[in-house]
């Protein structure tokens, strides 16, 4: 069964473990235990295990920004991202919705773009020869 909760102080080393999976390191750590006290990481969870997790804010023009979506590598190609889009946007507390990916990772474009998602920008610079194109979606649309 599949379910998706806010993250908990208990999480933090599975999501650490499932973010060293996927970039090869834990420099992520403090990023995502201040994001679970902060109340803005959900997990995804299948039979009461965690396969991934969404990091969100709203500090982006007052509007909701997801900034960060990792499943586990063993967990991919099963919906796992989409639904934890559409559980933070149907839980979003802003009515617009926002993120970005870099333009060479096209399978998080097309997640994008499969989830209602609609490109409203580009961002240069951030990483060199990569631009990072923003997505947008409103609730109202959903």
């Amino acid at each position: 069964m599949k379910t998706f909760v806010e993250a908990s102080n208990d999480d933090l080393e599975k999501l650490v473990q499932i973010d060293s999976e996927v970039i090869g390191n834990t420099s992520r750590r403090n990023y995502i235990e201040k994001s679970i006290e902060f109340g803005k990481c959900i997990v995804a969870k299948e039979n009461d295990v965690i396969v991934g997790f969404l990091i969100y804010d709203v500090n982006f023009f007052e509007c909701a920004f997801i900034s960060l979506i990792i499943v586990s590598p063993s967990s991919r190609r099963k919906g796992y991202a989409s639904l934890l889009i559409d559980y933070m946007v149907s839980s979003s507390p802003t009515t617009k919705v926002f993120s970005s990916t870099n333009r060479s990772n096209i399978n998080m474009q097309k997640v994008f773009e499969i989830n209602g998602f609609i490109q409203s920008g580009v961002v240069e610079n951030l990483d060199d020869g990569d631009p990072e194109i923003i997505y947008f979606k409103s609730k109202l649309n959903c």
